[in-house]
């Protein structure tokens, strides 16, 4: 943690350090509520992904603009919303090891906790640890719908491991997880639109397995930025999970739009400061990879075409450049990154600006929050 903060509230924008994370908050303010006027009317609810942000301020604010609750990945996470008075909260990811059951359990005291499954043995431990803890917890069962990656096979094996949960005692069978992740960054509008149709098919099957079984399915959750308004359309879905969509990262950027598609702004950039000239072609900026995440691909400098990140070192940024006329030594810029999840996780704070005054500062509370 740094011995002092970028910025104070009231600061002008210039004053502010580098490098820093800064939120505009006359965008992200459009982003929340370009959300909330894509699902008025539908019967698609809002459960808003929180690992994108760590930040219990946007979520609470996420909730005032209709949101039914969050989604986070690890039960620490958990613990940090349900601290700040989120009061429904899905931890999109199997929970194993007796430390984070022990954990959990206790949280369903205070707000309502899902989680979701894959295998019955992860079913018995939950059950066992909501039995002691005397709670019951919400439980889905994820379906592997295309992403490769946890879930069960779509059909008999989400039915059987529907049954087991609903007759736990202190377990309660909340629903399927039908999240496909890769397709939020297939780059055409007609792949991810298939993608989603075959995810919504995987679904469609699940439920009608579940159903056959004499089980309600009450709620089928999924969907991200990159996807949503197909899940949103698809007759199949009551509740997606998009999180990016307050801030936007340069690869959903690099999303090509369909005609449907919602159109969210960049708010989140790295303020950082060009620190080295060495040549006429290259200029180095002190935003490197304790700064900014290039998992995702390197990020872009804001309305500078001219500038192309192109390298990026622990504490260093290489700017490529055929204008030698265009950055000099101390130039402020703003990058986009290109994954804004774990960017976020590099920092303290959300530096929050409005025109040129810096308004806030938000705490980036569940930052490292792994377990």
């Amino acid at each position: 943690m740094s011995p002092w903060k970028a910025a104070q509230p009231g600061d002008r924008l210039s004053a502010v350090d580098t490098p820093a994370l800064m939120l505009d908050l006359d965008a992200f303010e459009r982003n929340l509520q370009r959300m909330a006027d894509a699902l008025k009317g539908s019967n698609v609810r809002l459960r808003a992904h929180a690992k994108s942000h760590k930040c219990p301020e946007i979520a609470l604010r996420q909730v005032a603009a209709g949101a039914v609750g969050i989604c986070c990945q690890k039960v620490s996470e958990a613990a940090v919303f349900v601290d700040a008075g989120i009061g429904d909260v899905l931890i999109t990811n199997q929970v194993m090891g007796e430390a984070k059951l022990r954990r959990l359990a206790p949280l369903a005291r205070r707000s309502r906790v899902g989680v979701l499954v894959d295998d019955p043995q992860q079913v018995r431990a939950l059950a066992a640890a909501a039995q002691a803890g005397d709670v019951t917890l919400d439980v889905y069962v994820e379906v592997d719908v295309g992403a490769n990656r946890c879930g069960v096979a779509p059909g008999a094996g989400a039915a059987q491991l529907a049954r087991q949960i609903a007759s736990s005692a202190g377990l309660r069978f909340a629903g399927l997880q039908c999240y496909h992740g890769p397709a939020q960054h297939l780059r055409s509008a007609q792949e991810r639109m298939m993608a989603i149709a075959q995810a919504s098919e995987a679904a469609r099957v699940s439920r009608q397995a579940i159903v056959d079984c004499g089980i309600a399915v009450g709620r089928i959750t999924g969907g991200g930025t990159g996807t949503f308004v197909h899940e949103r359309d698809s007759g199949i879905f009551n509740e997606i999970q998009a999180g990016s969509y307050v801030f936007m990262d340069r690869d959903y950027g690099d999303n090509r739009a369909g005609a449907g598609d919602i159109a969210f702004e960049h708010a989140l950039f790295v303020r950082t400061a060009v620190m080295s000239r060495p040549t006429a072609e290259r200029a180095v900026v002190d935003a490197g990879l304790k700064a900014s995440s290039v998992d995702s691909g390197m990020p872009r400098v804001w309305q500078r075409p001219e500038l192309r990140y192109v390298k990026a070192a622990d504490e260093h940024g290489v700017l490529a450049t055929t204008d030698a006329a265009a950055v000099s030594l101390g130039d402020v810029l703003m990058l986009v990154p290109g994954h804004c999840d774990p960017t976020v996780n590099l920092y303290d704070d959300l530096v929050c600006f409005r025109g040129d005054r810096v308004e806030a500062l938000w705490p980036i509370a569940a930052r490292g929050a792994l377990l």
